[in-house]
């Protein structure tokens, strides 16, 4: 355990020290602080316009870090045959694999985090609302944001495991573009009974195979009060169980690979 400890740390220190992610980090927040001048340009509820445009900020961003910080992680560190140094001392590769994931997705937390408490703060300032709750039903987008940012940098450590850093960036963009807009749809042909078996079959092997983004994209019920999600805890912990199975999945086929592989 200690060595993938070790990794981790130094892990997110590299991300910290690594002035694109910074960079994005800070466009995000200046973002979400310049928020609430936007509520005015909208004939929409103004408050709906500053959650969703928070909320939607901290997923692009989120989206944008989570697939950087990992695309480059593995290749990197053949490149500069810093690998060869670890697997030197008693480090066995899927200890560095491991060691990789959670030093990303402590950084993910760590500037995640940054993010949602300038939007609870900002959120308080321009609203200036008494009721703690408000603030709490607001973070829960966040809170699953996150868990799906977990989900894709585990498929951008799979990829990083024998693709290289350009071809993962824009394969993992497109699993979770389809995992997000298209998903919804394939289980709607999946589910329908007047659809052909053959687009039922394929529809069925896309929800089977791609991880379901769609899942943790809850900002409706938050922007809109009106709609509600029924049992939420029992919803909330269902997508949560899925995220962290299809992470140990990714992981497991990742690790036997680049168990394999030459570096």
């Amino acid at each position: 355990m200690r060595p993938i400890l070790s990794i981790a740390a130094t892990t997110v220190g590299e991300a910290i020290r690594r002035r694109v992610l910074l960079v994005i980090l800070l466009i995000g927040v200046l973002f979400i602080v310049v928020a609430p001048g936007l509520g005015i340009l909208s004939a929409r509820s103004e408050t709906t316009v500053l959650r969703a445009f928070m909320l939607g900020v901290i997923q692009g961003v989120s989206m944008i870090i989570a697939v950087i910080l990992t695309v480059y992680m593995i290749p990197n560190e053949i490149e500069r045959r810093t690998i060869y140094t670890i697997l030197s001392k008693p480090v066995q590769r899927w200890q560095f694999l491991v060691g990789k994931y959670l030093g990303a997705v402590l950084s993910l937390l760590l500037m995640m985090s940054m993010m949602s408490a300038v939007m609870g703060v900002m959120f308080f300032l321009q609203q200036q609302s008494k009721n703690p709750g408000e603030i709490a039903d607001l973070l829960k987008g966040p809170a699953m944001y996150f868990i799906q940012m977990c989900l894709l940098a585990a498929v951008g450590i799979f990829f990083s495991t024998f693709l290289p850093p350009l071809v993962n960036f824009f394969l993992s963009i497109g699993v979770f573009l389809v995992g997000t807009f298209f998903n919804p749809l394939f289980q709607t042909l999946q589910e329908n009974k007047n659809t052909a078996p053959m687009v039922k079959l394929i529809a069925q092997g896309v929800n089977t195979f791609l991880p379901n983004f769609a899942n943790y994209n809850v900002q409706n019920p938050i922007i809109n009060p009106t709609q509600q999600i029924q049992n939420e805890g029992r919803y909330f912990l269902g997508v949560t169980v899925y995220g962290v199975v299809y992470i140990s999945i990714l992981l497991i086929i990742g690790i036997l690979i680049f168990d394999r592989r030459e570096v």
